[in-house]
């Protein structure tokens, strides 16, 4: 591995911990963690049943954190990892908050950004996909597994 894979299997297990923790609350275990300087400045889990608000998904909240620690709307020396592929929605606050890169474990072939032809993220945003791919798959099979 590289640096750069290290460091992405670094942050995929913190962004996996959120997950974690989402599944443990009843909610869809998805997780984020925003990294500015190889730092975590904002992490997230799906908070969507939690407090009624279908906005509250671990990117948002992890966007929201992040820009409050740095203080600024902009992200675009900053990176998201998050567990499954982002919605249309996350995709569209990744793209308003110019994040450099979007780097995420499983797809979501239902309700994921990439189901849809149009460019979603900021020109310069960098996306990488597959990173623990077989664990982030895992939890959200599992938690739906239970609903069963």
């Amino acid at each position: 591995m590289n640096d750069t894979q290290d460091q992405d299997v670094f942050f995929m297990r913190q962004a996996i911990s959120e997950a974690r923790l989402a599944f443990d609350q009843g909610e869809v275990p998805i997780g984020a963690v925003v990294v500015w300087q190889n730092q975590v400045v904002g992490r997230g889990h799906n908070l969507v049943e939690t407090l009624g608000d279908p906005t509250a998904h671990a990117e948002m909240q992890a966007i929201t954190s992040a820009t409050a620690t740095i203080g600024g709307k902009y992200l675009p020396q900053c990176r998201l990892y998050v567990t499954v592929e982002p919605c249309v929605m996350c995709a569209g606050a990744c793209f308003w908050a110019q994040l450099g890169a979007v780097i995420y474990g499983a797809d979501d072939p239902k309700r994921g950004f990439s189901r849809l032809q149009s460019p979603l993220f900021h020109p310069r945003t960098e996306i990488r996909r597959g990173i623990l791919q077989e664990t982030c798959s895992d939890l959200m099979n599992r938690f739906f597994g239970k609903l069963r």
